[in-house]
């Protein structure tokens, strides 16, 4: 249930198009539904301007189909991440229209338009190995109504790479750049932009980068001041906060 949807049924009662009973039965399971297993936040668009999602990793297939579908069901767009094969497999058979995104280990469903967010998003990665926490950057972003354009593989081992995409750079409006290794490239892309670059430390490298933690703390220490930084692999929540800032 987000604003838009709630002001429409409001309208419908007011106009006599739907019942108070009919309305209240639509209402029914605000603000949650409860599964036992789970209790799904059905109000959280509304709160927030973004619906709950599935992190489906921990979870067993059967619970990730479920939920997905309860969630289906209650009309908004649904997004499982860190989705296996096997939980895709359960959530086909229960909603055939779901879409499979397999590089970024998600599961989607669109069935409203979102809001469009005012300019694009950039999604950025050093290297190929960056591409699943990339990619579920840019499912998430593009299911919350925004236009992203993904550049990967330009890390500053081969900094020409990047320079060549300089004008799509400069033409976000905001962007998540990935790496793992020593995580310099968000440092150098927030020297080249005039827009916020969300940093995404990623978990690929050799022993000594600590599976990120030697990204995430190269991140902290930026020197380019319009440079913030979110958790290890965590592209998701980099989309979640571009997002946000595209619609302001």
């Amino acid at each position: 249930m987000d604003r838009l949807r709630l002001e429409t049924l409001l309208n419908e009662v007011r106009d006599g198009h739907t019942a108070v009973g009919d309305a209240v039965d639509r209402l029914k399971d605000l603000p949650f539904e409860d599964l036992g297993f789970a209790k799904l936040d059905h109000h959280r668009a509304l709160r927030t301007g973004m619906p709950e999602v599935i992190f489906a990793a921990g979870k067993t297939a059967s619970q990730v189909a479920t939920i997905f579908a309860r969630m289906a069901q209650a009309g908004g767009n649904v997004l499982a991440t860190r989705a296996s094969d096997e939980m895709w497999a359960a959530v086909r058979a229960a909603v055939p229209q779901a879409e499979h995104h397999p590089t970024a280990r998600c599961i989607t469903l669109s069935q409203t338009a979102a809001p469009a967010g005012k300019g694009t998003i950039g999604v950025v990665c050093a290297g190929t190995s960056d591409l699943p926490v990339a990619e579920e950057a840019a499912v998430t972003s593009r299911l919350m109504g925004n236009t992203v354009e993904l550049i990967a593989d330009v890390g500053v081992a081969g900094i020409h790479r990047l320079l060549a995409q300089k004008t799509s750079l400069q033409s976000a409006r905001v962007l998540i750049v990935c790496a793992g290794m020593e995580g310099a490239l968000p440092t150098v892309v927030g020297g080249l932009v005039h827009a916020p670059v969300l940093a995404v430390p990623t978990s690929v490298g050799y022993g000594a980068s600590f599976g990120g933690v030697a990204a995430l703390l190269g991140m902290l220490n930026t020197c380019s001041p319009n440079v913030s930084v979110v958790n290890i692999d965590n592209g998701f929540g980099a989309a979640c906060i571009a997002s946000l800032i595209n619609h302001l």
